[in-house]
């Protein structure tokens, strides 16, 4: 059988980067396997999900290039795939279980529970459902619930120990005496996540479960439901939480956690997919670090997961993006970036057209100094306004000695006369005219740049001139 893994976040916030990892490591595998990518919505949280957070969800999803293959919007034999349409599900699988004596009534208030558990860890203990209910008299539970007293089921943890063998992290060995009896529908009649999570697996016939080692500890009570309902085990595979610098958890504190944020950023989709794959993930042998996305399937085995945690670096994350825009063409760079051009009051209808060809040289020339797509638009202001304003603070530190004005008047008149106009030749005046005058050519270069680009730093001048072009660059000189 073909693997079928599926990602299931809860519409309660934005998608996470570490929750973005985990459905990157299930899409890579089952891409590299001709398996499906499941994605389900657990939105049983009702006061904390909201539409808003689903489309989201969806946006980031889609950014990132992760479409999935059975889920909303797609459709597929298992639909619908919002866990408040399969309610009924969850509630039938619950009597099934309280039928056949693997879940029992508990008319426990929960309030009280939270209370005793509260007074036992402060005194230093630990506290575990003692079975109460489920010691009742039949007739005692009868009377109960014949007089509407509210009630949850609760599953029936049998003795002996709970394994599992994980992918990443080996055999795995729960002792069931430290398992209580958990809740699988609460007295509202809404299930609860182990119930609901062990429904769809079952139902959408799942067969890889990757997810963050925080569900570790859950995995147990989610065995022994697959168990009870005499349904097949999937494979676990617990991917290493991720870490800020400080080798604490990813938050807030350490800039953007939200795969949105990275977009609206800048960043290409390209790049993070790339850093992504490699927080907690080695593609083997060699030290090949740029990957496509072709790549990474080709590459991708989720023993190849690591067990140890990794760290999220937001400068190696600048460098991937600065790779993959080196790596991208000009006319892609062209097509994303054509928003913010617009935005900015930049973008002319002849870049798609009769200048798209020079358009694609200047992107070229400055991407070597983007990080992100957002760093571009500013540095081609000067190739694309009549008019700049320079900064101040280059302007006098290059443009402000007593004596440079009839040096620049003389490399002006050489400007308009040379032949043809392009970097090299453009170079070679340069230093004619410098050396003529006896003056540094860095002199020239310097004040040139400042005058033609209002800055004080950028690519190749010559090349800048050259693209430029020269009735520009002498009306700016002058």
């Amino acid at each position: 059988m073909r693997p079928r893994v599926r990602f299931a976040p809860s519409p309660t916030g934005y998608l996470h980067v570490g929750g973005a990892r985990t459905a990157l490591f299930n899409w890579l595998y089952a891409r590299r396997h001709g398996g499906t990518f499941i994605l389900r919505i657990e939105d049983t949280d009702v006061e904390r999900s909201s539409a808003d957070m689903v489309t989201a969800i969806f946006n980031s999803m889609r950014w990132l290039g992760l479409e999935w293959d059975e889920g909303p919007g797609v459709g597929g034999p298992h639909a619908p795939y919002f866990q408040t349409e399969r309610l009924d599900k969850y509630r039938g699988a619950a009597r099934a279980l309280a039928e056949s004596g693997r879940a029992y009534r508990c008319f426990c208030k929960p309030d009280d529970l939270k209370a005793e558990r509260a007074a036992a860890e402060s005194a230093g203990g630990t506290w575990n459902y003692d079975r109460r209910c489920f010691k009742l008299a039949p007739a005692e539970i009868a009377a109960r619930v014949a007089a509407g007293a509210p009630h949850a089921l609760r599953f029936l943890v049998p003795g002996g120990k709970t394994t599992f063998d994980d992918l990443v992290h080996g055999t795995i060995e729960f002792e069931n005496l430290n398992i209580e009896d958990f809740v699988i529908l609460r007295s509202d009649n809404y299930p609860t996540y182990h119930l609901s999570v062990v429904v769809d697996d079952v139902e959408m016939q799942v067969t890889e479960v990757v997810r963050g080692d925080d569900h570790i500890s859950n995995t147990p009570k989610q065995v022994l439901l697959y168990q009870a309902m005499s349904a097949p085990v999937p494979r676990f595979a617990h991917v290493p939480l991720i870490l800020g610098p400080d080798k604490k958890r990813l938050s807030k504190r350490h800039g953007a956690t939200s795969v949105g944020e990275y977009e609206a950023q800048g960043y290409l989709p390209e790049a993070m997919v790339n850093f992504l794959a490699l927080l907690g993930w080695s593609p083997g042998s060699g030290d090949q670090e740029v990957f496509t996305r072709d790549e990474l399937i080709a590459r991708f085995t989720l023993e190849g997961i690591s067990g140890g945690n990794a760290v999220f670096n937001p400068e190696k994350l600048d460098w991937f993006n600065q790779q993959h825009i080196m790596r991208m063409p000009a006319d892609a760079i062209l097509d994303r970036v054509r928003g913010d051009l617009a935005a900015a009051g930049l973008w002319r209808d002849r870049f798609a057209t009769s200048d798209r060809a020079w358009m694609g040289r200047v992107i070229d020339l400055v991407k070597p100094r983007a990080k992100k797509l957002a760093d571009i638009v500013p540095q081609l202001r000067p190739f694309i306004e009549d008019r700049i304003e320079v900064d101040p603070a280059a302007a006098q530190k290059h443009l402000s000695a007593p004596d440079l004005g009839p040096h620049l008047a003389a490399w002006r008149d050489a400007l308009a006369r040379v032949e043809p106009f392009d970097a090299a030749t453009l170079e070679a005046a340069l230093r004619a005219t410098a050396e003529t005058r006896g003056i540094k050519a860095g002199v020239l270069i310097h004040a040139t740049r400042v005058a033609v680009t209002g800055r004080a730093v950028s690519p190749g001048i010559f090349d800048v001139l050259e693209l430029i072009g020269r009735e520009r660059v002498l009306n700016r000189l002058a």
